[in-house]
């Protein structure tokens, strides 16, 4: 088993804690937070190990999971790799693309495994229908959310949008060519509205809209690719897979059939991918685990966390 502790003992950092602490890949040492008050509340309600420093806490384990504010990513990461540390770091990697080229480096150099937690790659409505998604050429997403003050410290993009900017990255084989993009704030410092447009050298676009003010939730995205259109409910786990095929000569009776102006019949067919209920990050946890067992790379690399952050911060600078 793995040593793990815990940076950070807010709302999520109580539950990395409470799933490392379960899981049977991990050995849950302890937890360190700043917030004096906060961690002894923690530490005596649950009986987790609570260390006085940063650095107490880093010598003590094999893998730093730090659930800190993104101001403090950098930070938390560089003290834990030059220990020798594997980390485990939560979206966004950095707050900044010079911290993360940093750490990604720093990491390469010491080898040193690293995950950051796009938690939305574990999500079972995705899981059951990117096998499904080939060739996309056009993808919008909607992720909308009721106001809530924690995340405020950063742009609604990498709040909330850059969940949806590493799918997106996950699934388009190109290279990114433009980005256009709008964002307005309504009660924050930063913006808490945003929408992008992102267009790949494959001609693929990405239509992407993120509200942390809305009236009700929304996680969902669509994927458009020839005679397929996918949708993926991150929020409701559902999964839908509509194709278009050559309709045959005879279909049923409930067949749903289309023909365009030069008489070419295609049949429509509906599949719903089975999806398997899980917990995303108790999975996230322990994939990063097996990576750090097996020598293998992280399902969400160092280096496709800053390519996330790279075009988050393209979007950001188009405000």
């Amino acid at each position: 088993m793995l040593k793990a502790g815990v940076l950070g003992a807010g709302h999520l950092g109580k539950i990395h804690l409470r799933l490392l602490n379960q899981s049977e890949k991990y050995e849950l040492v302890g937890f360190y937070d700043p917030f004096t008050e906060n961690a002894e509340k923690v530490a005596k309600e649950f009986g987790y190990k609570l260390f006085s420093s940063v650095e107490d806490l880093i010598d003590a384990v094999d893998i730093v999971d730090i659930v800190t504010p993104t101001l403090s990513h950098f930070d938390c990461a560089k003290q834990a790799i030059e220990k020798g540390k594997h980390i485990f770091i939560e979206k966004p990697i950095t707050n900044t693309l010079q911290e993360a080229e940093a750490i990604r480096t720093l990491a390469s150099q010491k080898h040193i495994r690293g995950q950051v937690g796009h938690v939305e790659r574990f999500n079972p409505a995705f899981i059951a229908a990117k096998d499904k998604i080939e060739t996309p050429m056009f993808i919008e997403c909607h992720r909308l959310a009721e106001f809530n003050p924690r995340g405020t410290d950063v742009p609604v993009v990498l709040d909330l949008m850059i969940h949806d900017i590493d799918i997106i990255l996950s699934v388009v084989k190109s290279k990114v060519k433009n980005v256009h993009a709008s964002g307005i704030s309504v009660i924050s410092e930063t913006p808490d509205i945003a929408n992008a447009r992102i267009e790949f050298e494959n001609g693929c676009v990405a239509n992407l809209t993120a509200s942390r003010i809305s009236m009700k939730n929304m996680r969902k995205t669509r994927f458009f690719q020839k005679d397929a259109y996918i949708s993926v409910d991150f929020l409701e786990k559902k999964s839908e897979v509509v194709k278009m095929k050559d309709a045959p000569e005879n279909p049923g009776e409930f067949a749903m059939i289309l023909q365009n102006a030069e008489g070419v019949k295609k049949q429509i067919y509906f599949e719903n991918p089975t999806v398997t209920p899980n917990n995303a990050i108790l999975d996230e946890l322990e994939s990063f685990a097996d990576a750090v067992n097996n020598n293998t790379v992280p399902v969400v690399s160092l280096t496709q966390g800053t390519e996330a952050l790279r075009v988050a911060q393209m979007i950001i600078d188009c405000f």
